[in-house]
């Protein structure tokens, strides 16, 4: 008979250990992203600067015997060359146009495969212009009229932009460093003033109407001018509005330019000191100072691009349609 096998623990067989007490689950504080620094030292300063014009001022009106809100819209003639008063409004136009000239100029020069930034936003707006010409005109109308739909949004964009940085050409309100009068930094821009949005505008007139008395000759183009199909009083009745309507497109392209460049203007300056300047209460300027900031955003990020866009399709549409038949 065989004895009993006795199994005996090896040298390298361990005990179980003793449980360690489990560990905290709390997670780690996370550091405060730079971003949200930046948002709350604005928030900080925003606080601490309302509290301590809320002390230096009071709420007592403080009369205002030094400032015209309305003088920053004045166009003072600086120098006067014959016939040409040059003054903020012909300096905005000039550089416009050489910023026009300039940057599309640099781009044809610096084609390159992988374009850089200029490159990417100004070929995203030949794309535009070149949908909106083809998708209102035949190939024949939008090759021809390309360039002018082409330069009239690149143009009416860089003036609306210029006109959201603020540049020291307020010469009638000057602010005193170290004894020098200089004039005060303001934004401007050249569409706020009626003039241009309306030369564009009898540009824009004149060319469809010219290009439709030429596809249909004059007693054409003013048959054109009404549905096909209307006659007897009906015709007496729409001929006229048809014509109205065709001059008040000349009004409807620049008051829209003028009219939301201009109030738009007018709101981020009321926003950001105006309004205290009405009323007297300096803290009032710094309370609204953050609409003021907004409302700028929102006008040199959105409304610049849009107005110029709404022209430039309203150019297309409207020389595309002088050669179409009712």
């Amino acid at each position: 008979m065989s004895s009993p096998v006795t199994i005996t623990p090896s040298a390298t067989t361990s005990l179980p250990a003793t449980a360690s007490p489990p560990a905290s689950t709390k997670p780690p504080k996370q550091p405060m992203s730079r971003r949200r620094k930046i948002i709350w030292g604005i928030a900080a300063v925003y606080v601490v600067g309302l509290v301590v014009f809320g002390l230096v001022f009071g709420p007592h009106e403080h009369q205002n015997n030094t400032f015209n809100i309305v003088s920053p819209y004045h166009l003072t003639t600086w120098v006067q060359v014959g016939p040409v008063a040059f003054n903020k409004g012909v300096l905005y136009l000039l550089m416009t146009t050489v910023l026009t000239i300039g940057v599309l100029v640099w781009v044809a020069r610096r084609m390159e495969m992988r374009p850089n930034r200029v490159q990417t936003a100004v070929e995203w707006l030949y794309d535009v212009s070149f949908r909106l010409t083809h998708d209102n005109m035949d190939e024949r109308m939008a090759t021809k009229w390309f360039p002018l739909v082409f330069t009239l949004f690149v143009f009416i964009l860089i003036t609306n932009l210029l006109g959201y940085i603020p540049l020291p050409i307020n010469t009638v309100d000057k602010i005193n460093v170290a004894g020098l009068h200089l004039p005060s930094f303001q934004i401007y821009a050249a569409d706020t003033n009626v003039a241009l949005p309306l030369v564009l505008a009898l540009g824009v007139f004149i060319a469809y109407n010219v290009e439709g008395l030429r596809h249909h000759g004059f007693v054409g183009y003013l048959k054109s001018l009404v549905p096909s199909g209307v006659a007897g009083g009906m015709l007496l009745f729409l001929y006229p509005l048809e014509i109205l309507s065709h001059f008040l497109r000349l009004l409807s392209l620049a008051i829209r330019l003028w009219a939301n460049l201009l109030a738009g203007h007018l709101l981020i300056d009321f926003m950001s000191g105006d309004m205290a300047v009405l009323l007297g209460l300096p803290y009032v300027g710094w309370l609204t100072l953050p609409l003021g900031v907004a409302i700028y955003l929102f006008e040199c990020v959105l409304i610049a691009g849009l107005q110029a866009f709404i022209f430039a399709i309203l150019t297309s549409i409207y020389l595309g349609g002088a050669v179409s038949s009712h």
